[in-house]
């Protein structure tokens, strides 16, 4: 039936598509009051809910160039996409550096900028840490921070070249060769090295976080709107970090046992479930949410897949805090040709040594790029 993806648009659906348009409507009209925004927001869902002819119709809003926005020293921005708490515009730099920007800039190239508004954002959400941890972190794999800078009605702003193409694009499309794989994924766990050296965790690894400049690279690791880093003081206590981050089928198991403590080795089981989608050329993520994102979902997905761990696999969830309060299905482990079955051998074993529950075994960043794998 034509209509019937609209009874599968769950509530919470169509709420972020509120949130969205409203945000970026409050970009538009900066005078606009919330509930102003709030209103004209759920017009423009509805209307867009009764007209689409499915839901690809109404969610594809890309490079909608009927906003221009002046954003600073970015003069006609135009609208490329909306983020859960930023709206992403487009623009030419200017030729004259601005004040603030960075060494790297560039007069003339196309810009991202990436409109947010710190007052409506709650932890572990902070596009100000984000501009600070950037800074800290510039360095190789990593997204340049070319300027930042406040906008009135309290908006801060953060300018990033223009990157056409992501891995999650990209592998839609099945676009990428082994060898174009090799490179992209090299230049993914450099940035993880280079930030995990630093005491930061990225905390949201996913195809779409990482940014390609073309097919054959360079690749970046973007977003870092919810990382951490030890030397931040809007951090959370190492010992107290927030569990629920990361995306939904990439979230590492100890977080979904409420363990607080992780590690960097969080955003390597992250890595290793990218990876997995790229050697295996698939569109599907290695683990399964559900539609709503379910965590006991996920769990589930990762047990049938892996096998129920015991504490002989899995010594440390002996202390994590939600362990041992339900009982799960003793699943046997399937094996990783199985898993992968599109896989070479020396891809899956790259796979194997990063997906593991015990978060201790598995290879950090700069083991992973001694692998045979990238050799």
């Amino acid at each position: 039936m034509a209509t019937a993806w609209r009874t599968e648009l769950s509530f919470s659906d169509r709420l972020a598509n509120v949130h969205k348009i409203s945000f970026t409507y409050r970009g538009a009209s900066s005078s606009a009051t919330p509930a102003e925004a709030q209103g004209e927001a759920t017009s423009v869902e509805t209307a867009a809910f009764n007209e689409a002819t499915s839901v690809n119709t109404q969610d594809n809003q890309r490079g909608d160039t009927s906003v221009k926005l002046d954003l600073g020293s970015y003069k006609g921005a135009t609208f490329y996409e909306n983020g859960l708490f930023s709206a992403i515009y487009k623009a030419t730099a200017p030729s004259q550096k601005p004040p603030d920007a960075s060494e790297v800039y560039k007069p003339g190239a196309l810009v991202a900028l990436k409109l947010t508004r710190p007052s409506t954002m709650g932890p572990p959400h902070d596009s100000l840490r984000e501009a600070r941890i950037l800074r800290y972190a510039q360095g190789p794999g990593i997204v340049p921070l070319w300027d930042s800078f406040h906008r009135s009605g309290g908006e801060f702003v953060l300018v990033f070249p223009f990157l056409r193409h992501d891995l999650e694009e990209l592998l839609v499309q099945r676009n990428l060769s082994k060898e174009q794989a090799v490179l992209i994924l090299r230049d993914v766990f450099t940035a993880l090295a280079h930030i995990h050296s630093k005491g930061i965790i990225h905390r949201d690894v996913k195809p779409s976080n990482i940014l390609i400049k073309s097919l054959d690279g360079p690749a970046y690791l973007a977003d870092f709107g919810i990382a951490w880093s030890e030397s931040d003081s809007a951090s959370e206590k190492a010992d107290r970090k927030i569990t629920d981050v990361g995306t939904t089928s990439y979230r590492p198991p100890e977080l979904l046992f409420g363990h607080q403590s992780y590690t960097s080795a969080s955003d390597m089981w992250a890595a290793g479930c990218v990876v997995a989608e790229v050697v295996n050329h698939s569109q599907k993520p290695l683990f399964e949410s559900g539609e709503l994102g379910s965590e006991l979902t996920l769990i589930h997905s990762m047990f049938q897949k892996l096998g129920t761990p015991t504490l002989d696999v899995w010594p440390e969830a002996a202390k994590f805090r939600d362990w041992g309060k339900m009982q799960f299905f003793r699943y046997p482990p399937r094996s990783w040709s199985d898993l992968l079955p599109h896989a070479s051998e020396v891809e899956r074993d790259l796979v194997r040594r990063l997906v593991c529950f015990e978060s201790g075994q598995r290879l950090s960043a700069v083991d992973a790029l001694r692998h045979p794998y990238f050799l």
